[in-house]
């Protein structure tokens, strides 16, 4: 859990909270988290995407 948190506070934007109140450090982790999901996401499916591209431009060829 420790090196996940020290990734979001590095790359994810999880610094400085400059809204006030409980609610919006609750709000700010969850939508670091969710971009941190989203990144997982996207390079997972980036190999997916030029091998379909590679494959579609092949067929044209």
């Amino acid at each position: 859990m420790e090196p996940m948190v020290g990734h979001m506070k590095a790359d994810g934007e999880l610094g400085r909270n400059h809204l006030l109140g409980v609610a919006s450090d609750a709000m700010n982790a969850l939508l670091v988290a969710a971009g941190h999901n989203l990144r997982l996401i996207l390079n997972r499916l980036k190999p997916f995407v030029a091998w379909l591209m590679a494959a579609l431009m092949g067929s044209f060829v």
